[in-house]
């Protein structure tokens, strides 16, 4: 395999290999027999190692605007929560149904009081997932849109089609807060448009999920985390 095809290759499978474990792990841990926080340790081990063996050469965790990313991670966190404080129409059958699933959390209650699970869980929620799901979604997937040989296509380059399918997919994976998870995706999309740098979205995601991970656990409102 010529250098170059081995370098698409190896990256082709940074940006994506994060991303597919965390999900690959979720779809098999009904037939794993342990225990679910050991279950959420194993994934957690797992997708962190994969980062440092294979992806933590293309990521770069300095920020073109901090401050202004951790602003459009605290506008995402109300675009989030607000609407169901605000309305609270979150029980229509437009966002509960047999597709999307209901708004409720599937952590065992015992859970809700455990303080080391609690704490692994905000760190995965904060740490590792904005890494993950920005590589995937506006590092690899908004450029493998528009060309299959996506290191050719700068970050952040808008071509419309790529942007909305990203923003679209994107909500998909939020189950029953699709619609907060589309202007979610379109919102991250923007910034990476707008900034052309992965490690602005990574923390602008960052502060969301840890906005919402001390919501959760102080609120109670575990429904956020499905």
């Amino acid at each position: 395999m010529p250098h170059s095809a081995k370098s698409a290759q190896h990256a082709t499978i940074a940006y994506t290999a994060p991303f597919l474990a965390f999900v690959g792990i979720m779809a098999v841990e009904k037939w794993i027999p342990l225990p679910p926080q050991w279950l959420y340790l194993v994934r957690f081990c797992v997708v962190a190692a994969v980062i440092g063996a294979v992806s933590w050469r293309y990521l770069d965790f300095r920020p073109s605007a901090p401050l202004l990313s951790i602003g459009v991670g605290a506008a995402v966190f109300a675009i989030w929560v607000g609407p169901d404080l605000i309305f609270g129409y979150r029980h229509h059958w437009l966002f509960e149904n047999s597709v999307t699933g209901m708004a409720a959390s599937s952590m065992a209650p015992a859970l809700r009081s455990n303080v080391a699970f609690l704490l692994l869980r905000s760190i995965s929620s904060a740490l590792l997932v904005p890494v993950l799901e920005e590589l995937f979604w506006r590092g690899w997937m908004m450029r493998w849109l528009i060309d299959t040989e996506f290191l050719r296509v700068p970050l952040g380059r808008y071509v419309p089609s790529a942007f909305w399918i990203v923003a679209v997919l994107f909500a998909s994976e939020h189950g029953p807060y699709w619609e907060v998870g589309l202007a979610a995706g379109v919102v991250y999309n923007w910034w990476i448009v707008r900034t052309r740098c992965l490690a602005d979205c990574i923390l602008a995601h960052s502060v969301t999920n840890a906005i919402l991970a001390g919501y959760v656990i102080a609120t109670g409102q575990w429904q956020y985390w499905l």
